[in-house]
Order: C-alpha cells, then structure tokens, then sequence
C-alpha cells in the first residue's frame, strides 16, 4: 500500500515538473524571438544613421572607406602569411604568400593614394551592389509571406539601380557619389529591417 502511494506521489511530481517545463520552455523562446527582433532593429538604426551621416559627408566618407579598405586588406596580408606558415605543401605555401603580395600591395595602394583608391573603389562598390541586389531578391522570395517582405524587394531594386548609376558616372563623379550611393543603400536597408523587425514584433 506505501509503496503505491509513494508511485502516485511519484508521477505527480514528475508530471507537475513536466508541465512546469513546457512554460519556461515557451518563455526561453519568447526571449530568443524578442532578442532577435531587438538585434534587427538596432542593426537597422544604425544602418539608418551612418547613411545619413555618408549623405551629409559624401567626400569624408568616401575617404573613410577607401582607408577602411585599405587597412582591411592589409589585415588580409597578414592572415595570409599567417597561414603560409602552417601550410605544409610547397604549392599552398607559394599560393598564401601570392595571396599576401596582392592584398598587401592593394592595401599599400588604397592608404598611400585614398584618391586614387576611390576611383577604384567605385568599380568595386558597383559589383558590391550588384551582388547585394541579388541576396536581397533572394531574401524577397523567402520572406515574401511576411507582413511588409515588400520594402525588402523595394531595397533590392534600389540597390540594382544604384549599381547601375556608379557604372554610368565613373569615373568623373567617385569623388563624391559613392559617399552618397553607400548613404542611401545604408538607409534603404536600415529602414527595411527596422519595418520587418517592427512587424515581427507586432506579430509576436
């Protein structure tokens, strides 16, 4: 007799303990759900105020990237050489170390001579659009149930045609558009996660 009412004590507690479990589960998920949405929409702020600030300095933000680059790059030399040393075949070796010459000398390039780095930079934005206009209508197609995936689309075509734009003005306007093409990508894209994140929320 004690010891089936120490097994029905038993499987009460044990069910009370399941049941206690599946809250806290549902709340640690409302939490992760909350933290992503609140990550989103201080990502897509601060996207939204450095591209204010690109318009507002075409020509010191074009600067600032150029150097930005170039120090990046030279970062990128080092890790080569880094992993030159712990190649162990002949061919990887000399490949880490053609890799660490042309992303040194770049780097060299674009911090010696930001003008002229600029203008280069400009070629390179342009393909940078290009392929950000792609992964943004491949984000469209996964996301287009969403309330307001459509600002993530209008961000896409956004970023095509200023892609385009680089391409008809360079060189003669690097000096100052890509400061301000960088400024307006940054403010499509900070305003399209701030509106998802805002509907996530509402959803939530």
């Amino acid at each position: 007799m004690s010891y089936e009412i120490g097994a029905n004590l038993s499987l009460r507690a044990s069910g009370c303990d399941s049941k206690l479990d599946v809250p806290h589960s549902t709340a640690h998920k409302v939490r992760a759900g909350l933290a992503f949405i609140m990550k989103m929409m201080i990502w897509g702020i601060v996207m939204l105020i450095c591209g204010i600030l690109a318009i507002a300095l075409p020509w010191a933000s074009g600067i600032g990237v150029v150097i930005v680059v170039g120090w990046l790059l030279l970062l990128g030399a080092v890790s080569h050489l880094f992993l030159a040393f712990h190649t162990h075949s002949v061919g990887g070796v000399l490949w880490q170390i053609l890799l660490a010459l042309i992303y040194g000398a770049a780097g060299v390039f674009m911090l010696m001579n930001p003008l002229a780095g600029l203008v280069t930079l400009t070629l390179v934005l342009a393909v940078f659009l290009l392929i950000e206009a792609a992964l943004e209508t491949a984000l469209y197609f996964q996301l287009r149930r969403a309330v307001n995936a459509g600002w993530v689309l209008f961000d896409a075509i956004v970023t095509l045609i200023l892609a385009i734009l680089i391409w008809s003005q360079w060189p003669s306007s690097a000096l100052w558009f890509i400061g301000t093409l960088v400024g307006i990508s940054l403010i499509f894209s900070g305003i399209s996660r701030i509106t998802l994140a805002a509907a996530m929320g509402r959803r939530g």
